[in-house]
């Protein structure tokens, strides 16, 4: 996001008197933008598509930079570089690199102990302008923690910045190469926003996130702006009748993309050339000379006054919503408390507007300096926070977390009896929690959601000569249990050939996340099931994440989800047993994390049974299974007591995160699981 100062474009000959003009309509539609986001963000009930006033922003930014390199262009024949990026730097650093100063010292001070160092690894990524890419690449990893990043908003900064950090030099070898005609220039650009709208909607249906994040994915959006900068000229001789139309139903496209638009739809995809084209065509009626219609609405004062703050709004809201919930050992405020940080939102960034965005680009020091030394002090105030970050996560990471004592083993096999402190021997520790998976994810037998392969050959284990064949079967919730059954695998003689792939179930049933079907999914369970047809092992042993629904997918019901495990059930070969392994339970947050600020009282960090296990859910997947004549091996009752399921038993810590075992204690449960299996 960006709030430069507004431009028009004219006819050539008239283009420095028009720069000078103030467009109202853009800095409505800035207010639209953030205020948007603000909403979607605190879960206010009515716009759910709120997200797309990162968008919105995006075109904005586009036309306005555009238009002053354009302007330069045609003004000198070249482009100062220097001052170009030092006028980026006046505009857009200070505020933002006060916001991560304020939120870094946040998440220091307030959030649990073992979110810390990812989250300051995301303040290093945004003091170095890529923290876009951080977030795509985590968005992508299924073991990503669950909570949201206080710095997650400066994705569309580091889109933004990376995007300028090549976008002058293109323009202007466009300039050069197709000789100041800008038909061909506008003509080029088009052929690139198009390349790139086509790229992310083809990637939406492959990596969601990096459709997302991504700068080639989302360049096509600043320079859908940047058309309509080059158009300029030619869109001032537009009849004002013509553009005061265009110029209304566009911004009533604007405002229904924001009512309309969900996060259960496909996103970028195609849906994002809604908001685009869109506010393209509000900014394009806008710049037909003397036609600003659209001003009625978007010239109100409140309008203007958010948009005039807008860039500060975006800045501070977010940590407002994520710090406060993270400390209380949510993930984001909701409903009133969100409400309330909303409303905080709004003088602090109007302070920060004042006191930090207005002087620095107003102060003689910063105006009068040279470029390349203004530039200088920006690159040494980001060094300064990166290595500070680091630095302070380098600390954290080294630091012990537990209560200072050791614990007892307990007997795995007897009721659970859950402790109540952290122990100094706990297996595995707090800061190791989330590395402590299967050898599968290693080794690259356990598929990614992402990968679009049938399943690999080599992923065999135990007994490898046996005729004794067992077959693990299922996502990252049979993937769990593959410590325990390798265990077993190695000690009775079988061979083990493994099949899982993360977020995508045995059960045939439609995997809809983000508005996209995973027909990868489809296919690799289709492959497995004809594997296993074609060379039956002598047990199929099945388990599946059964809170789909929880987690974003639209395509699943309790219904839908019996009858696709009893469709799987039926497609397996008949000399093969089957079992099915019941879900473990689930959490509302990362245990481990929880248990970072409850070092001495970690029964604070249990879930009540009820919650942390839907026993009708189970009961009638069961039913299924047996009806099927399958197997049922349910190992709740060790996980779990009566009342409640806790974190850690004797010296071991159960989960992972919020809903998979460690593959520590899924291992110590190899004999109990066997015994279950009666062997």
């Amino acid at each position: 996001m960006t709030a430069t100062s507004a431009t028009a474009r004219s006819r050539p000959e008239v283009v420095a008197s028009r720069s000078a003009r103030f467009r109202a309509d853009i800095q409505g539609l800035r207010a639209i933008a953030v205020l948007s986001v603000l909403l979607y963000h605190a879960d206010i009930p009515g716009v759910p598509g709120g997200f797309i006033g990162v968008d919105i922003f995006f075109v904005i930014s586009g036309f306005l930079i555009s238009g002053h390199l354009l302007s330069e262009l045609r003004r000198e024949g070249r482009i100062s570089f220097a001052r170009f990026y030092a006028r980026r730097a006046r505009r857009i650093l200070p505020a933002s690199f006060v916001v991560l100063i304020a939120t870094t010292a946040g998440v220091a001070a307030l959030v649990p102990p073992a979110l810390q160092p990812s989250f300051l690894t995301d303040a290093t990524a945004t003091a170095a302008y890529v923290p876009n890419m951080i977030f795509a690449w985590r968005g992508t990893d299924y073991l990503a923690e669950t909570a949201p990043s206080p710095f997650q908003h400066y994705w569309s900064l580091g889109v933004e910045e990376q995007f300028y950090a090549l976008w002058p030099l293109l323009l202007l070898l466009l300039w050069v190469v197709l000789r100041r005609r800008e038909t061909r220039i506008g003509a080029a650009v088009a052929v690139l926003v198009a390349a790139s709208m086509v790229g992310a909607a083809l990637l939406t249906f492959v990596s969601q996130p990096w459709a997302f994040f991504s700068l080639p994915t989302r360049a096509g959006e600043l320079g859908a702006g940047a058309l309509v900068a080059i158009a300029a000229p030619a869109l001032a001789r537009v009849p004002r009748p013509v553009a005061a139309v265009v110029g209304w139903v566009a911004l009533a496209a604007v405002i229904a993309s924001v009512l309309v638009i969900t996060g259960d739809m496909a996103f970028p995809g195609v849906v994002v050339l809604w908001p685009v084209l869109a506010t393209a065509l509000v900014i394009a009626a806008g710049s037909a000379d003397g036609a600003r219609s659209t001003e009625l609405l978007l010239g109100r004062a409140p309008m203007q006054f958010a948009g005039r703050i807008s860039y500060s709004l975006y800045l501070v809201h977010w940590p407002l919503i994520v710090i406060p919930a993270l400390a209380m050992g949510g993930t984001e405020l909701t409903g009133w408390p969100a409400v309330v940080a909303l409303l905080v939102t709004f003088p602090l960034a109007w302070v920060l507007y004042r006191v930090v965005e207005v002087p620095f680009q107003r102060a003689e020091w910063s105006t009068k300096r040279r470029p390349r030394t203004v530039f200088a002090i920006v690159l040494a105030i980001s060094v300064v926070i990166a290595g500070a970050a680091q630095g302070l996560a380098y600390s954290i990471r080294n630091a012990p977390l537990d209560a200072g004592k050791p614990a007892s083993d307990h007997d795995v096999a007897a009721p659970p009896v859950f402790q109540d402190f952290v122990p100094s021997n706990m297996t595995p520790s707090i800061a190791e929690a989330a590395d402590d998976l299967p050898a599968t994810y290693a080794d690259g037998c356990h598929l990614s959601g992402s990968d679009l392969v049938v399943p690999p050959e080599h992923c065999v284990f135990g007994d490898t000569d046996s005729e004794s064949v067992v077959a693990l079967f299922g996502d990252s919730h049979a993937a769990q249990w593959f410590p325990a059954l390798e265990e077993l695998a190695t000690s009775e003689g079988f061979r083990l050939d493994v099949y899982t792939k993360s977020s995508c179930p045995s059960v045939r049933i439609a995997m809809v996340m983000a508005g996209v079907r995973d027909t990868g999914c489809d296919a690799w369970r289709d492959a497995v099931i004809q594997r296993l047809a074609a060379d039956p092992p002598q047990r199929i042993v099945l388990s599946n994440f059964a809170h789909y629904d929880d987690v974003g997918n639209t395509g699943i019901d309790q219904a839908g989800w019996n009858a696709g495990l009893a469709e799987t059930l039926s497609s397996l070969p008949a000399s093969s047993e089957v079992t099915l392994i019941t879900d473990t339970p689930s959490f509302e947050g990362t245990p481990a994390v929880c248990l970072s600020s409850h070092l001495t009282d970690a029964l604070a960090c249990s879930r009540p049974r009820a919650e942390a296990i839907d026993a009708d859910w189970a009961k009638r997947e069961a039913a299924t299974a047996r009806g099927a004549g399958a197997q049922v091996v349910d190992l709740d009752s060790l996980l779990c007591d009566r009342e409640q399921c806790g974190v850690i038993i004797g010296s071991h810590l159960l989960y992972r995160d919020p809903h998979h075992l460690t593959a520590s204690y899924a291992r110590e449960l190899s004999a109990p699981l066997a015994e279950a299996l009666g062997w």
